[in-house]
């Protein structure tokens, strides 16, 4: 057994977001609009800030779930899901809408711990979209969803609105059994 990977088994935490921690998730997509930003047209706004616009939503609209990654009690990352694609606009899929974990603690299993945690939580049919630019996190969802349904799943190119996107769609359901 992979020791890394039980070890931080044990010491992640993935919990709901609460109102009162949506600047410390907003500090944190501040993290991920960067890392975006040699790989995405992406410009700092009036505020000197990248911003999220849909943010509040994940507080006021049914269908968003916003969460905070802790590792040994020290942030890591977040997640943000919601119902709805924004691809195929199928109002039953889940949409891994936003998904980070800093730097200091990737390529340590620690996002497909999450990962699966998420698929867990919501089970059903899924997409994941990730910039045609974005090589290695098409890899990591390569992967991550093999590791969870134990099938190759490729992306697919799609277009929507003016963007591209390489589109996962699986079903969490598909988990084969411990």
């Amino acid at each position: 057994m992979d020791t890394t990977h039980a070890v931080i088994e044990a010491a992640v935490d993935i919990v709901p977001a609460a109102p009162e921690e949506q600047s410390v998730l907003a500090n944190l997509l501040e993290l991920y609009s960067h890392d975006f930003s040699e790989l995405y047209d992406i410009d700092l706004g009036a505020d000197d800030r990248y911003g999220y616009t849909p943010l509040p939503l994940y507080w006021t609209e049914p269908g968003r779930h916003p969460f905070l990654v802790r590792l040994d009690g020290t942030l890591a990352g977040f997640v943000l899901v919601k119902r709805g694609s924004e691809v195929s606009r199928d109002p039953d899929v889940w949409d891994l809408a936003e998904f980070f974990i800093v730097r200091r603690h990737r390529r340590r299993r620690l996002g497909l711990h999450v990962a699966h945690h998420v698929w867990r939580r919501f089970p059903g049919r899924w997409e994941v979209r990730v910039m045609p630019a974005n090589r290695a996190a098409q890899a990591f969802w390569a992967r991550a969803i093999r590791e969870w349904t134990s099938d190759v799943v490729s992306s697919v190119p799609v277009e929507r609105d003016g963007k591209s996107w390489q589109l996962f769609a699986f079903d969490s359901r598909a988990h084969p059994a411990p």
